[in-house]
Formats: C-alpha cells, sequence, structure tokens
C-alpha cells in the first residue's frame, strides 16, 4: 500500500507543474506552497524549468525542434524525483503533514502548482527570453490589428 500512495503522490507531483492551477487553495496548502517555493534553491527551480523544458519537448509539435536525449531526460526525472522527495519528506514535512490532515491530498497537487509557477516566472523573466518575445511585435501588421480594436475615443 505503502507503494502505491508514493506512487500517486509522484505522479501527482510530476503532473502539476505542468496543469492550470486548481481553484482551491486552503491555509494549509498556503503554507506548504510557501515552503516548498523558500526551501528551493535557484539552482533547484532551474532544475526544475529544465525537468518542465523537457517533458513539454516530448509533444508533437515541438519534438521536431528539441534535442533532448532519453539519457538526459531520465536524469531530469531522477533528479526532480529526488528534489520533490526531499521537499516532502525533509524540508516541508511537517507542512505537507498538516496540509493533508486537514486539506486533503489534494493539497499536494495545489502547493506543487505554486512551485512550477515560480520555476517557469523564471525563465519568462530571463532577459533573453523576453527579447525573443517582443520580436514578435515587430512581424504583427500594426494597421491589421487596429482595424479590429479600433481607437480609443475620448468620450468627454
Amino acid at each position: 500500500m505503502k507503494y502505491a500512495k508514493g506512487a500517486v503522490i509522484g505522479a501527482a507531483c510530476s503532473l502539476v507543474l505542468l496543469t492550470p492551477p486548481s481553484t482551491f487553495a486552503g491555509p494549509y496548502s498556503d503554507e506548504m506552497a510557501k515552503c516548498l517555493v523558500t526551501s528551493t534553491s535557484e539552482s533547484d527551480k532551474n532544475y526544475l524549468v529544465k525537468w518542465m523544458f523537457a517533458a513539454a519537448a516530448l509533444h508533437p509539435a515541438v519534438k521536431s525542434i528539441s534535442s533532448v536525449t532519453d539519457a538526459q531526460r531520465n536524469e531530469l526525472n531522477i533528479r526532480t524525483a529526488k528534489l520533490f522527495e526531499k521537499l516532502l519528506t525533509v524540508s516541508c514535512k511537517a507542512q505537507v503533514q498538516q496540509a493533508v490532515r486537514y486539506e486533503g491530498q489534494g493539497t499536494i497537487e495545489s502547493a506543487f502548482q505554486v512551485l512550477g509557477q515560480v520555476a517557469a516566472r523564471g525563465l519568462f523573466s530571463d532577459p533573453a527570453v523576453n527579447g525573443f518575445i517582443a520580436q514578435l511585435g515587430n512581424h504583427i501588421d500594426k494597421k491589421k490589428l487596429e482595424s479590429v480594436l479600433g481607437v480609443a475615443k475620448n468620450t468627454n
């Protein structure tokens, strides 16, 4: 039974970083989420970004432009699993126990979503990434866009 429970928690942790946030967050899951974020170093967060990228790179729409090897994915899975294990059983053990006791196992999902969002925010706040995204505006026909959106008129 312990293995099955661990497998459920592992699967939940591995999926929640890439899913939309849930609507429930109580005070105990909030405390667990804070603990996960503060107990994770910048290096750990960067590793989570790599893990999320490697997972997303398996999608058929982007697989052809990614060069993540199976060996790299395996190493990312191992290291990320160890991080999740440390966070759940050592760094944030008390917060995890309280959150699960008072708010249910879904709190693990919502807390890891917060950690995933914080890690992803680091990815998209990088100057090189922002610069690339900003270049998108260079390729949009502003007149076409204005014809749809219109120009704000002063109603005074």
